[in-house]
């Protein structure tokens, strides 16, 4: 299979051959979910098209937790099914899928009764290792472990020595959420799938009756394309409903909003080798870690404000530090955070009174002859709810294809991956660059890590760290425009990287220069790459500025003082 890159030319290409051919399917919406939908059809022999309005992962799906899990707290629930069916996933994921973007993470589960709590939470800790290698499958994790409380103080001497008797470790897996989405759709577009960023469907089609295609508009150039489908998935998360409306019908079920939010702080700010997960009030609260930092997060709170950039409120930051501190020997502050971010989880509205209490197992509806719908989910079982909604469109569309294979199917950089590790000494070598940075590049593009450092070819210079944030090269800014469809300054800050959240400027240093890479990549006059910078700047202060209201709706309106860098239809 040639990689195909996701190339301003290529996204051009996209819309136009949607335009011109009848497809089998159009799949509205960029996240995991759309993305992984179009991946299923597509290698099923399909033709196939994605669109998404904003940029990859631009909504629920790069403001994850970050994990691949099964959902410990659900087995609480009693929902075996769920838990079974995303251990499965996370496996696959890890083990086959896309094993550069995904690693193993201990946790340890503190434990503040002697006795009947261990009894109580190791049992279900068993039962999730169990469940993990039913069916032959493997988990791609180890096994959990009992701890005294003296190999706790060893494992995560930042704890509070007070607050448990011993803990329970045990491991479940991380990814990149915002890059394995973006890499799903490049695998889809690697096998034919038509797919367009920033291309937004402001009218669906009906013949008879049937949803029979959409118009979509190119938000870059402001031109209407007219796309005819056999069938159309509605894969847009949160904003289900408001395509639902498009038809001018009141759908069979709503899909409301939950809001989550996370925090980064140092990793020097916790003494601690593995992470934690802790009860709260409302959820669960994890400490993860991520590169240099820990992610600590999540909440899980009613949200129907405007779902565009939803963002962590004052009350919000307070809630998960004041959690966090419960437990922390060294207490943080807000002067310890470097990035904030928050997501909004779509719960498919059933008769619970809390977010907390809808289900996260997804749905597929055919709403209307030709449309069909999912919603709800998990991040780890997106494979599971694509293969689900391609099945339903093939019914509803009265087709014949070739089965599910996407358990087969790995993202693009997975081929070749395992020998590139194996070389990265001599890489390191031949680039006069760290192994250590090497590593770091493996891990976010795997064998395409190659691709990227052969661009020094071209500019030794691209091989430089970027201002402030050096965790990344310049290599990174040229190959996310020219192969991994980022459009604007945003795009490469917040979800090609993470200098966004990161860094504790918030990318304020390195924005002009990626701003002078990307130019000089998309042909961007003086005015256009002033604007971007412009945008992106007013992004960082509306941000902070929201991180200090007291409560959701300030904190939106603070965040909308900085708009969409490209205006929605």
């Amino acid at each position: 299979m040639a990689i195909t890159p996701m190339s301003t030319h290529t996204r051009t290409a996209a819309l136009e051959a949607m335009e011109t051919e009848e497809l089998d399917i159009l799949v509205i919406g960029g996240g995991v979910t759309g993305t992984g939908a179009a991946l299923d059809a597509v290698t099923r022999g399909l033709n196939t098209g994605l669109v998404e309005m904003r940029d990859w992962a631009s909504g629920t799906s790069s403001r994850s937790t970050k994990l691949l899990h099964g959902g410990l707290r659900y087995l609480e629930m009693l929902d075996f099914g769920l838990v079974r069916e995303a251990l499965r996933e996370r496996g696959l994921v890890m083990q086959k899928l896309a094993p550069y973007l995904t690693r193993p993470i201990p946790f340890i589960y503190p434990l503040t009764h002697k006795g009947w709590e261990r009894l109580y939470v190791g049992s279900g800790i068993l039962l999730y290792d169990v469940m993990a290698r039913e069916n032959g499958a493997s988990k791609g994790v180890p096994n959990h472990k009992h701890l005294s409380k003296s190999t706790i103080m060893k494992l995560f001497p930042g704890l509070d020595p007070d607050v448990c008797v011993g803990a329970i470790r045990y491991y479940d897996g991380q990814v990149d959420d915002a890059r394995h989405t973006m890499l799903l759709a490049r695998t889809a577009a690697s096998h034919g799938a038509h797919v367009a960023s920033r291309a937004q469907v402001t009218e669906l089609l009906r013949d008879a009756g049937r949803v029979v295609g959409a118009v979509v508009r190119d938000l870059e150039t402001g031109k209407d394309h007219t796309v005819r489908a056999r069938a159309v998935i509605n894969a847009t998360g949160v904003w289900t409903d408001e395509m639902q409306e498009l038809l001018g019908e009141e759908g069979e079920f709503t899909v409301k909003a939950s809001k989550g939010i996370h925090i980064l702080v140092p990793r020097d700010r916790i003494k601690a080798k593995v992470g934690m997960i802790l009860r709260t009030p409302t959820s669960v609260l994890f400490t993860i870690p991520w590169h240099n930092h820990w992610i600590i997060g999540t909440t899980d709170t009613e949200y129907d404000l405007d779902k565009a950039d939803p963002t962590a409120s004052a009350e919000d930051i307070e809630y998960v530090l004041g959690q966090a501190n419960r437990v922390l020997k060294q207490k943080l502050t807000k002067d310890d955070i470097v990035g904030t971010y928050a997501g909004l989880r779509p719960l498919v509205a059933g008769q619970a009174d809390t977010t907390a209490k809808l289900s996260r197992e997804h749905l597929v509806i055919e709403t209307t002859p030709g449309m069909i719908v999912v919603a709800g989910g998990k991040y780890t079982t997106y494979r599971v709810m694509a293969y689900d909604t391609v099945d339903a469109a093939l019914e509803s569309m009265g087709k014949q294809a070739g089965p599910c294979i996407t358990k087969d199917v790995p993202i693009v950089g997975v081929d070749g991956y395992h020998a590139a590790w194996n070389r990265r000494e001599l890489m390191a070598e031949k680039t006069g660059l760290h192994v250590g940075r090497i590593e770091h590049l493996l891990k976010r593009y795997g064998s395409l890590s190659e691709d990227v450092l052969a661009l020094s070819e071209e500019d030794a210079s691209l091989l430089e760290p970027l201002p402030v944030a050096d965790s990344y090269l310049k290599a990174e800014v040229v190959y996310a425009t020219r192969e991994e469809g980022a459009l604007h300054l945003e795009d490469v800050l917040v979800r090609r990287s993470h200098i966004n959240i990161e860094v504790q400027d918030r990318g304020r240093a390195a924005a002009p220069v990626v701003a002078d890479l990307m130019a000089k990549e998309l042909g961007w006059s003086d005015e256009q790459r002033d604007a971007e910078l412009e945008a992106y700047l007013t992004r960082i202060d509306a941000e902070l500025k929201a991180n200090a209201a007291p409560t959701d709706e300030e904190a939106q309106e603070a965040r909308r003082e900085a708009p969409d860098v490209v205006a929605l239809a």
